[in-house]
């Protein structure tokens, strides 16, 4: 039986509820969502979707990294937008964050994401 270690960085927003960063089981890693979050502030980052999509991968790139790998690890990627006219820029943003072969993806749009932030995701890892 596998057990889980909980994987929790400095370099990432501290959770804004009862959850862990990250979870790791085995050579898994499960990273919470994160939203646009500065972490020394705690504050969302201002400016359009495209700063807060850069925002939300660079913490996922922390906890990741924290957790002993990285996004290129990343083999699905689920991301909320409050507006799927947003698809096309999150794209872009995210062919800078991965390389080919990219992971698998889900995009879909919700009608509100916590402290009001346009675009929430979160990625599952394989180290």
């Amino acid at each position: 039986m596998s057990k889980k270690e909980i994987i929790a960085t400095s370099k990432a927003p501290q959770a804004i509820g009862p959850y862990s960063q990250a979870v790791k089981v085995g050579d898994t890693v499960y990273l919470s969502g994160q939203i646009p979050l500065i972490p020394e502030t705690m504050e969302l980052v201002t400016g359009d979707i495209k700063a807060q999509a850069k925002q939300v991968f660079d913490n996922l790139a922390a906890v990741a990294a924290a957790a002993g790998g990285s996004l290129d690890d990343a083999v699905k990627v689920n991301i909320s937008l409050i507006d799927l006219g947003d698809f096309v820029d999150v794209n872009e943003v995210m062919a800078n964050v991965f390389q080919q072969p990219f992971p698998a993806r889900a995009c879909v749009q919700v009608a509100a994401l916590p402290k009001g932030s346009a675009i929430e995701v979160e990625v599952i890892l394989s180290v």
